[in-house]
């Protein structure tokens, strides 16, 4: 199948099944006319791969996720692992938006937002002695 039916198949867009050939993350073959040509093992690949960066992993993630499944004898601790260190990184993200939040949050409330000029906001974001 061309790259087209590919993408409507996969769910990605074409541009995105370029960059993973490109990566190496999939090989599809090419005709004697020198065009890519897309297998249904392909199109699993790049749902697999679509899935995966939904879920947050990066790109490397993907490729060591992706050598994984293909591997038949792998273990699955050795998937277990990368997934739970990816959810480590994201509770860790979490706590960091939390706080985040907390600080605006801090903020918005001690400013009065009316015609004043003087505003906390502004005032904490010029704080040299936060750096």
């Amino acid at each position: 199948m061309n790259i087209g039916e590919a993408a409507e198949r996969s769910g990605l867009p074409s541009k995105t099944i370029r960059y993973y050939e490109e990566i190496g993350l999939i090989r599809p073959d090419r005709g004697g006319n020198g065009y890519r040509d897309y297998a249904d093992a392909d199109v699993h690949k790049l749902r697999f791969l679509q899935r995966s960066r939904g879920l947050g992993f990066s790109v490397e993630e993907c490729r060591q996720l992706l050598a994984l499944y293909e591997d038949k004898s792998r273990a699955s601790a050795d998937v277990k692992n990368l997934t739970q260190t990816k959810l480590m990184e994201i509770d860790r993200k979490i706590r960091e938006l939390t706080e985040l939040r907390r600080t605006l949050e801090h903020l918005v409330h001690a400013c009065h937002g009316d015609d004043r000029p003087d505003c906390p906001i502004l005032e904490e974001l010029s704080d040299h002695r936060a750096s």
